[in-house]
């Protein structure tokens, strides 16, 4: 007989569920009569300080009975989650949105048979239209050049990159994981505003460094911005790009957030900040306050990093200050090389809830007005423009260009891809998978070197899913999508292309006839010199 250790393994295995039965039963026997006691004793002292206490309500009227309900409340979200909530169904993303992600970074087949389960009739179905004539050969690996007339080391990036997320709402190994398979796969990993970790760097993958209204990394001891400490760390090699982030869709116009919980010693250096406190970034940028300082001092950060690009990131607010910066980039002349727009219903590792649900325009509205005000002023020549927001699969990549972005950001689904399974424990520290925990135990479970392959696969397979789409329409590269490429559902009886539901506006339309587009009372209200508005808005409109 030949006796391996695994086969002695799976015998003790197979043994531990006999001898531990058996156990209990022993104790059930000699010694059932102190245990019972014991539990009984037990339960009678918490029935006891339940009645007596006054904090609960339900406690109090039900002892301990009422103590049953919060079990059961603490256990819903995950039976509701693997039991109760159907595959398209769950929030924010939803499991079949997991299980695509996981599939493809598992390298596991992705394809689906007997044909889709989505209600076609729905009011949010929507389709791209295929030709009868689809592309042989498309493009392998679609690249977008980044970088306009003023920058002097353009970037070449890929269609989905990582989206932005600090070193501290993720952990060490997250970091390391995502930045290996951003190495491998050839895509840029945004740090967020947490400034530049030594994690960052040790994979060598492509780096946009984000700089938030904290100048993280690049602050000087009263919290304002070092143009020497930026300089420094900018230059370096790994980082490509630099991006001003104004605002983010889970909180806009609240600033980052990191809990005293992960805030260490650790994070604490590399942001300059007290360590084991809040880490709140302040609300608006203390280096500049007008459009026109906004981009002398994008300029600025450009310079000081050897003439890289350098870009803007927001969610969509009012929609005047787009135009703001539209009239300040014609005034100037200066040229922000990229705008990634950012979505509502982006996600963060803590934000007020109000500020999630209710402020902010979704991704689809907002990545559509900035279109519009870069194409209405006609400066898209010169300005890429990103989208951000939910992104997981080919279909939103091909529907977010075709409503105007050259390239989408990702941040959740390469979550994803690393391991995370949407616990909903980011802001607390406690995330079972180590993705956004700094306990070296809870990231003990997170492997770089394996979960940086699954992050590289997934981008791999989710970018040849885009290209099928574009192929089967007779394109060659997504940049040839259009808003007419995009069909959504009207309800049952209808469908309308993309650009018969939006308005998508021809080239220099602001400049040259801005009374005749929809967005005249917002562009008469945009200024170069102020993000307020010059005229009433409430009373021109109401007339």
């Amino acid at each position: 007989m030949n006796i391996t250790f695994e086969s002695l393994l799976d015998m003790a295995k197979r043994a531990v569920v006999p001898v531990v039965a058996a156990a209990l039963l022993m104790i059930a026997i000699f010694q059932g009569w102190v245990v019972f006691g014991l539990l009984m004793a037990a339960v009678v002292l918490l029935g006891i300080y339940d009645t007596f206490q006054s904090r609960w309500t339900i406690t109090r009227n039900y002892p301990v009975a009422g103590r049953i309900r919060w079990l059961f409340y603490d256990l819903r979200p995950y039976l509701h989650s693997y039991i109760v909530e159907g595959d398209l169904d769950g929030k924010p993303f939803s499991l079949a949105a997991r299980n695509l992600v996981h599939a493809r970074a598992d390298g596991a087949t992705d394809t689906q048979p007997f044909g889709t389960e989505r209600d076609t009739d729905a009011d949010s179905y929507h389709w791209i239209g295929h030709s009868i004539s689809p592309t042989q050969n498309p493009v392998k690996s679609p690249r977008v050049e980044v970088g306009s007339d003023q920058c002097s080391k353009p970037y070449s990036a890929s269609v989905l990159n990582i989206s932005a997320m600090s070193f501290g709402a993720l952990s060490a190994n997250a970091v390391r994981a995502l930045n290996l398979g951003a190495k491998k796969g050839g895509y840029y990993h945004d740090t967020g505003e947490g400034g530049l970790s030594p994690y960052h760097l040790e994979n060598g993958g492509d780096i946009v460094w984000e700089v938030g209204s904290g100048y993280f990394g690049a602050r000087d001891k009263d919290g304002n911005f070092d143009p020497e400490k930026f300089a420094e760390t900018a230059q370096r090699e790994e980082v490509k790009m630099t991006e001003i982030k104004l605002s983010q869709g889970a909180k806009p116009g609240h600033g980052g957030l990191l809990p005293a919980a992960k805030v260490t010693d650790e994070i604490a250096k590399i942001r300059q900040v007290p360590a084991h406190e809040d880490c709140l970034s302040p609300r608006g940028h203390s280096a500049f306050s007008t459009p026109i300082e906004m981009l002398e001092f994008a300029a600025k950060m450009r310079d000081l990093s050897g003439g890289k690009p350098v870009g803007l990131k927001l969610c969509i607010g009012q929609p005047h200050e787009p135009f703001a910066i539209m009239k300040a980039i014609i005034e100037t002349g200066i040229h922000p090389d990229f705008i990634v727009v950012d979505g509502g219903e982006g996600g963060t590792g803590a934000a007020p809830l109000e500020l999630s649900d209710w402020v902010g325009m979704p991704l689809s509205e907002g990545l559509v007005l900035m279109r519009n005000a870069l194409v209405g002023a006609g400066v898209k020549s010169q300005i890429r423009l990103a989208a951000s927001g939910k992104v997981y699969s080919g279909m939103g990549l091909a529907r977010n260009i075709a409503q105007g972005a050259d390239w989408c950001n990702a941040a959740r689904a390469f979550m994803f891809s690393v391991g995370c399974i949407q616990a909903q424990r980011c802001h607390l520290g406690t995330c079972p998978t180590g993705v956004t925990a700094q306990e070296p135990a809870r990231q003990r479970g997170l492997i770089p070197e394996v979960q940086g392959e699954r992050s590289a696969r997934f981008h791999e397979k989710t970018v040849d899913a885009l290209m099928e789409i574009v192929a089967s329409a007779g394109l060659d590269h997504p940049g040839q999508l259009e808003p007419h490429h995009l069909m959504q559902s009207r309800g049952p009886e209808r469908a309308l292309p993309m650009d018969r539901i939006a308005t998508f506006l021809a080239e220099g339309a602001l400049r040259e006839a801005p009374d005749d587009t929809i967005y005249a009372d917002f562009w008469r209200a945009a200024r170069a010199d102020s993000f307020r508005p010059a005229i009433d808005l409430a009373r021109v409109r109401a007339s």
